[in-house]
Formats: structure tokens, sequence, C-alpha cells
């Protein structure tokens, strides 16, 4: 089943910070520790997450380590969203 969620994520990291001859991601890609996404990135990421799905991630849960894939991203996003 299609992850709608993990989908947007990876799109929206790929059009924003991938070159057009990088390698292609997946869910596990790391992005901080691979160095696709650096501290100023993670802000703006951070940021389209929280106007795309109407929530706001408290700073102290916005860590390098849950903005690491996007699966992780995913898991912190489904804690905020309201179901």
């Amino acid at each position: 089943m299609a992850d709608e969620l993990k989908d947007n994520i990876l799109a929206y990291v790929t059009k924003e910070y991938l070159e057009d001859d990088s390698e292609p991601l997946n869910y596990e890609t790391p992005l901080i520790s691979g160095g696709i996404v650096d501290s100023f990135s993670m802000v703006s990421l951070k940021r389209f997450l929280e106007n795309k799905y109407n929530i706001s991630i408290p700073d102290d849960k916005a860590t390098p380590e849950a903005f690491d894939s996007v699966n992780k991203i995913a898991v912190l996003v489904r804690e905020f969203v309201k179901v």
C-alpha cells in the first residue's frame, strides 16, 4: 500500500535538496548523516511539514536524528497529526 506521507516527504526532499545527477533517494536514505540535508535545510523542511500538515513540531523533537530519513520524519510527523 502506498504511503502518501512518505511519498510527499521524499518528493519534497528530492526536489529541494538533490542535484539533477544525484542518486535517487528511498525512505531509508540517510539525509542528515549522508550530507543531503544540512541544518539550514532541516529548518526549511520542518517549516514545510508544519505548513503542509497543519502541525507544530517542537524544536526539542526536531533533532538531526529525527530528520535523518524519510521513515524517521514520517514517524515524527505522525506524532503531531490529529486524526
